[in-house]
């Protein structure tokens, strides 16, 4: 919300009622002298006066809008912002997200089952300031692309970046998840866990998901599994990144949900069976509340000034008012 570091600037705006009054009681008017111009046995002059007093108008309006702006930054408007600035550390949160072709079957309320994947993670992100994230990406291979970490523009960036497809034809849950227990083992934070979002079974990949799971138990690292997509055909359309083919048809859903239950349980954690953005938002709202830990903060303010944005107005307004004088009305003062 804007505030103003000097808010009795505003009886300034004061003279614009009081010099139109002047002005109505004959104060402060222009003294005029009426002139009949024409050419000797000529036309006489027209004078264009409605076009004239409405340009006359405009010029008013801009000059009043200009000293509006000018007593605005006169008043200092300012934004006074508060955020928190955690001194403790929070739970390290690393998302395995499946981009194999199979997650672009548009069956997530409308939306392909990576992008809704993609716009939950975003709003869980947005509304955590206390955790640490990062990302891993998992198709026939698997790659961490973000660790570990508070730079949430980071993460957002490469979110949008993933694309079904990049890393081929496949699902290696095994490899996705013993690389994101590789890089969560050393941490330090209170809490760790995985959260794998996938919508098949295990294809492909050197190392068996289970091996994996176990590791992240031996690690005391939690796994979460989020299983995307409903059953049945689907439609699924998507262009190849490496090839730029296109490939549309329909998808025959029907991965099994009992392995990825087990694979969660495995590591003592939970399977989530997500086939809505609402089923997929609540999920992950109750991994965030089950991982969240207390920590400790301070807030710290800082204010936005906004006068240099008022005065750039102002004279944007006061140099249209003045060119519209002295170029269309002609006017020396």
């Amino acid at each position: 919300m804007i505030d103003f570091e000097n808010p009795a600037a505003f009886f300034f705006l004061l003279l614009i009622p009081a010099l139109y009054f002047l002005r109505r009681i004959k104060i402060f008017s222009r003294i005029t002298f009426p002139l009949i111009l024409s050419d000797w046995n000529g036309e006489k002059f027209t004078w264009k006066k409605s076009f004239r007093n409405f340009i006359s108008t405009v010029v008013k309006v801009f000059t009043v809008c200009g000293f509006i702006f000018l007593v605005t930054a006169y008043a200092d408007p300012v934004v006074h912002h508060q955020e928190k600035v955690y001194v403790s550390r929070g739970t390290d949160i690393l998302f395995v997200v499946d981009i194999s072709p199979s997650m672009a079957a548009k069956d997530i309320s409308n939306s392909t089952r990576l992008d809704a994947a993609k716009q939950t993670i975003k709003n869980l992100i947005a509304n955590n300031g206390g955790e640490s994230f990062g990302l891993v990406e998992m198709a026939k291979d698997a790659a961490v692309v973000v660790p570990i970490t508070t730079d949430r523009n980071l993460l957002l960036k490469k979110l949008d970046t993933l694309v079904v497809g990049e890393m081929g034809d496949g699902t290696a849950i095994g490899n996705g998840l013993s690389c994101a227990v590789y890089h969560l083992k050393n941490s330090k934070a209170p809490k760790k866990c995985i959260v794998l979002i996938t919508d098949g079974e295990n294809n492909a990949g050197s190392i068996h998901p289970h091996t994996a799971a176990k590791l992240a138990k031996k690690e005391n690292i939690s796994l979460y599994v989020l299983g995307l997509g409903t059953k049945g055909t689907v439609p699924l359309e998507y262009v190849d990144p490496k090839t730029n083919k296109l490939y549309s048809g329909f998808l025959d859903s029907n991965y099994d949900t009992n392995s990825l239950s087990e694979l969660a349980l495995e590591a003592g954690g939970k399977f989530f069976s997500v086939e809505n953005m609402n089923a997929l938002s609540q999920a992950l709202g109750t991994i965030d509340k089950t991982e969240s830990v207390v920590q400790s903060y301070h807030i710290r303010n800082h204010d936005e000034e906004f006068y240099s944005y008022a005065l750039l107005f102002a004279a944007i307004f006061f140099i249209l008012a003045w060119l519209l004088r002295r170029v269309y009305l002609q006017e020396l003062f």
